[in-house]
């Protein structure tokens, strides 16, 4: 059996694993978020709605900002994860919250949700599986001593 404690010295292969994991799954977030931002409408339209679109511009300014927090939190929190820092662990749980706190404004502030369609809700389903994850394992290797 392998010791995979940081008194071991030897960081186990899976922290690597996922922290690379981390890193392209909350970079396919962050570029979603600069491309949204930077290209607009043009982007948007390659994978939304008009009405879709009319929708995400009713948004108000305050939910770009949570957004922003999940976007870049999460990214913050894998590229710390790599770094083993402890302090991956909570900057995902903030990355978490902004994201809960997305989900209630779009399926019960606004029209969003139901716009989105059963797509939108599985991928939702998804990105909230993998921000439950990141933080649970964050959390796991924390306890285990493998982040400082």
């Amino acid at each position: 059996m392998t010791d995979t404690t940081a008194s071991a010295g030897k960081v186990p292969w899976h922290l690597w694993l996922v922290g690379v994991v981390a890193v392209l799954w909350n970079g396919f977030g962050a570029y979603d978020y600069l491309m949204t931002h930077l290209q607009g409408d043009a982007y948007l339209s390659t994978m939304m709605t008009e009405a879709q679109i009319a929708s995400f511009h009713a948004m108000p300014a305050w939910m770009t900002g949570v957004w922003a927090i999940g976007v870049w939190g999460g990214l913050l929190g894998a590229v710390l994860l790599l770094l083993r820092r402890r302090l991956a662990f909570p900057v995902f749980v903030v990355s978490l919250a902004a994201f809960v706190l997305s989900l209630v404004y779009h399926y019960g502030m606004s029209d969003a949700g139901a716009l989105m369609g059963p797509n939108g809700t599985i991928m939702n389903a998804v990105i909230l599986a993998g921000c439950l994850f990141f933080v649970w394992y964050s959390r796991r290797v924390a306890q285990q001593g493998l982040l400082r």
